[in-house]
């Protein structure tokens, strides 16, 4: 699987590469590519929500 930004997920294994990572992944689903992609969803929030390009520096003013 690709993620957004291009880079392949290696958090996906084979079951021949990592029998026991994939028994965990099976039991409890594929905990860090749910945190990265919520800590991917929050970044694109936290630049939604702080986005100054509309504000002017102090210098541009004179």
């Amino acid at each position: 699987m690709d993620r957004l930004d291009g880079q392949s997920d290696v958090s996906f294994a084979d079951k021949t590469d990592a029998p026991i990572y994939a028994g965990l992944v099976e039991e409890q689903g594929d905990v860090p590519a749910e945190v990265r992609r919520v800590a991917e969803e929050t970044l694109r929030e936290v630049d939604r929500a702080l986005d100054f390009s509309s504000v002017r520096s102090p210098a541009a003013l004179r």
